[in-house]
């Protein structure tokens, strides 16, 4: 077998919103039907999304989830953090739709429908965690992004900022901007 294409079906209330989000981050609609079922497609590049509209769809209440795997996902997240701020004149951090800054291990992006796109570097092998104010930023972030548990991950990050004081700069910080993410995510700002 060669030449295999995946392509990920995604719920949604609204195929209208889902596409005026995605063409704001620069993709191209592909193909709309309303009629008899609701159904989008999306391309940025090689990257193709599609969806399907379901009436009274919440997308607060989604588990679907979606991995786009890219050499540089800081340069895919600065271009659609561009077209955010054209049209919300800010990058959304907070609510549905958002999208978290990016990190060694890429960023997140939840659409209109409540799907969670995590944008990650290519398969590589992983870094090893060289202390623990590393390991606590990997848990956070995947408490946040995975599970929604902004609390608990900033609790995690706090503890080990205040236990770890010989980190480097460069993992000091990482873990400083994400939890400054957090604070402004739980409209805590300090």
């Amino acid at each position: 077998m060669a030449n295999e294409v995946t392509i990920p079906l995604l719920p949604c209330a609204s195929i209208d919103e889902v596409a005026e989000f995605y063409v704001m981050l620069g993709f191209t609609v592909t193909y709309r039907q309303h009629r008899p079922n609701a159904y989008l497609s999306v391309r940025r590049e090689e990257v193709n999304l599609h969806f399907f509209g379901i009436p009274g769809y919440e997308p607060e209440r989604s588990y679907s989830s979606c991995l786009i795997q890219v050499d540089d996902p800081r340069e895919l997240y600065e271009a659609f953090a561009s077209g955010m701020r054209v049209v919300y004149g800010k990058v959304l951090v907070a609510g549905i739709p958002r999208m978290t800054r990016p990190r060694r291990d890429g960023f997140l992006v939840v659409d209109p429908g409540g799907n969670w796109i995590r944008v990650v570097p290519a398969v590589r092998e992983r870094e090893p965690a060289r202390n623990g104010l590393t390991r606590a930023l990997r848990n956070a972030v995947t408490l946040a992004g995975s599970h929604g548990a902004e609390r608990q991950a900033l609790k995690i990050l706090e503890g080990a900022l205040a236990r770890e004081v010989h980190a480097s700069e460069e993992e000091r910080a990482s873990a400083l901007e994400f939890r400054d993410e957090l604070l402004e995510r739980l409209n805590l700002h300090r």
